[in-house]
């Protein structure tokens, strides 16, 4: 791997690897050991969108292995309020730094950025397009709280078309046997892109507006959170944003081991009551962030 750019590059193989490089990772990101794997590699955080996880599980991944970092937090403090576009301001920023991670409102955005310089470039977030590090964190904590992938069946929840951890991992799921739920509103399906995608695959999936119909088969459950800032028009936005409440009496109507997840920030799709439930899986899935993202890092470096 020389980036990662799209969940779709992503062999079996690979993401093996991956979790087995975060596994061993694990102590490290806790603070229970020491490393200097990573010393004297610069991380650039090229952040052009909001972040609070993302962006801090890789700084303080690369910060866990004795790397250093250097950030752009605001456009608003960049030179792209002057005109430079993605692919100049990556081409500069690469002469500078061993590796690159980028959030950017524009699709397609780390795929330009990954042309414009020879180091490792990582997709944190393009827009509505793909989030793959999240994704294959997400997928790492299914494994953790399930002890295995195959045979789960998982709903998707809330903001299927513009939920970009939604179509990233959809497209890791192919490579397992599962069964996939989307629960979404009619305006808010899962993009016919992805369909057609996990059709190709082979995999298994059902499409329903409604929670209660299938909260009672699944193993897992992905919400998301509408995102106002994706509607052009805030009517639409209006009459979809509390369309799915998870709360105690929802969890209790899956099985007893239903795990819960959530990429956040939440707003009220989820509330605070679950959060004392053994099923709240979210904060869990926050904190794999780091190991996933370390083992990226070293993997892309070298050091592995």
């Amino acid at each position: 791997m020389n980036d990662i750019i799209s969940s779709r590059q992503f062999a079996r193989d690979d993401l093996e690897r991956i979790f087995e490089v975060a596994t061993g990772m694990e102590p490290i990101s806790r603070g229970e050991e020491e490393s200097q794997l990573l010393r004297n590699k610069y991380l650039a955080t090229l952040f052009f969108e909001a972040s609070t996880r993302t962006r801090f599980s890789f700084e303080i991944a690369m910060l866990r292995l004795g790397g250093q970092v250097i950030n752009t937090t605001n456009v608003a403090f960049s030179s792209i309020t002057k005109g430079e576009s993605v692919h100049d301001t990556v081409k500069v920023v690469g002469n500078f730094v061993d590796i690159i991670a980028i959030r950017h409102p524009q699709v397609g955005s780390a795929l330009i950025a990954s042309k414009a310089t020879n180091k490792p470039v990582i997709n944190a977030g393009d827009g509505h397009g793909e989030h793959p590090t999240q994704a294959l964190l997400d997928l790492f904590t299914i494994l953790k709280e399930k002890n295995g992938i195959n045979g789960l069946k998982i709903a998707l929840v809330g903001d299927l078309r513009f939920g970009r951890t939604i179509h990233s991992l959809a497209q890791l799921l192919t490579h397992y046997d599962v069964e996939i739920f989307f629960v979404s509103p009619e305006i808010l399906r899962a993009p016919e892109s992805l369909l057609a995608y996990l059709k190709e695959k082979g995999v298994s999936y059902h499409e329903t507006e409604d929670l209660e119909e299938v909260i009672g088969q699944i193993d897992v459950l992905y919400d998301t959170r509408i995102q106002e800032e994706r509607f052009a028009d805030p009517k639409e936005y209006e009459k979809v944003k509390n369309c799915y409440t998870i709360d105690k009496e929802m969890v209790g109507k899956g099985k007893e081991d239903i795990s819960i997840m959530h990429p956040l920030p939440r707003l009220e799709e989820i509330c605070e009551e679950v959060d004392e439930l053994p099923n709240a899986a979210y904060f869990r899935q926050s904190f794999y962030g780091v190991p996933i993202r370390m083992a990226l890092l070293a993997i892309l470096l070298g050091k592995a």
